[in-house]
């Protein structure tokens, strides 16, 4: 696009710590999550920049969370000069960065840094593999939960529910148009279109209208926050974080300072294995425990995830205690 425009130099890219955009070369040469990458393997730097994520809980002490925002979008302009605006062709970013910890971004912070791409002809790519397709409650969170217009929109996962692999590309007209013409963009590959995945998508999104099931996440996902919300006063909860039905628990060793838990004491898995002793699946990241239940759960359910995870933690915390982990 940026050379069909005449800005063939525009080859570099912005990204954000903390993101995960699939593992295929590029794709995880733009992402940066710790764990993610190994030694042996020769990842791209040349031409991929990143800047930090909008995690306000690991924001400088002392400042609020309008500063941290403006703090993150000065960072973002320092990053643009540093590279050179004429230079910077995109900006890859999740709306909320799912395997980063569901890093919701503060308030504002998402129109600003699509109004800053617009200033400097960056075009602002939206990640929506996780957070598209109901998970927040709207078909795709940027415009309708943050208020972004993204120049494309990468989206897979909930697009069939699962039952069938597929995944898409989304441009706006904008970026259509200016490919158009006498260019032909080659963009298919061997299983691009596949009739069964798309008979899949088309069907999964037939059920999504007839049963109402934004509409359903939106109501819902409000219930599951608040609910999670609750276990904030459990000796191990740093964070309680998410938006609609997304949510993570960040688990600290001490409240006050954040201090985390050592590495050796495993407390994400520990949980989510006594979880699971309870009938119920949580992921583990570390520190850190990601929920995404399906858009279908309903209220009781919700109490009784928040109450089955609140055992498990509670279960933790005392075995942690007798093994002589300090806590608090």
């Amino acid at each position: 696009y940026q050379t069909c425009m005449g800005r063939p130099e525009k080859t570099q890219v912005i990204a954000r710590d903390l993101s995960y955009h699939g593992s295929t070369y590029i794709a995880m040469s733009v992402g940066k999550r710790p764990g993610d990458r190994v030694p042996e393997f020769r990842y791209r730097s040349d031409g991929i920049h990143h800047v930090s994520a909008p995690l306000y809980y690991r924001a400088p002490e002392g400042m609020s969370e309008a500063e941290f925002t403006d703090h993150l979008i000065a960072e973002f302009e320092a990053k643009i000069a540093e590279v050179g605006p004429e230079r910077v062709g995109a900006f890859f970013a999740e709306p909320i960065q799912a395997s980063g910890g569901v890093v919701v971004p503060t308030e504002g912070y998402l129109p600003r840094m699509a109004e800053v791409c617009r200033r400097h002809e960056i075009l602002f790519i939206a990640d929506e593999v996780v957070t598209g397709w109901g998970r927040i409650g709207h078909w795709f969170a940027s415009l309708d939960a943050f208020g972004v217009q993204p120049d494309i929109i990468c989206t897979a996962k909930g697009l069939t529910s699962g039952y069938q692999p597929l995944g898409a590309v989304i441009f706006s007209d904008r970026i259509r148009l200016a490919m158009e013409g006498d260019r032909w963009y080659a963009s298919g590959y061997t299983y691009s279109g596949h009739p069964v995945a798309c008979a899949a998508a088309l069907k999964n999104i037939e059920i999504m209208q007839r049963e109402n099931l934004l509409a359903h996440a939106l109501e819902v996902g409000g219930y599951f926050q608040q609910a999670l919300a609750r276990l904030g006063d459990l000796p191990l909860v740093g964070d309680v974080r998410g938006r609609g039905l997304m949510a993570c628990i960040e688990n600290v060793a001490d409240k006050a300072t954040k201090r985390l838990l050592p590495d050796a004491a495993n407390v994400g898995k520990r949980i989510s294995n006594a979880a699971e002793d309870l009938g119920l699946i949580v992921r583990p990241m570390g520190h850190l425990n990601v929920l995404s239940p399906p858009l279908v759960i309903s209220r009781d359910q919700v109490d009784e995830v928040a109450d089955k995870l609140g055992r498990a933690m509670r279960r933790v915390t005392d075995d942690l205690v007798k093994e002589g982990v300090r806590i608090g």
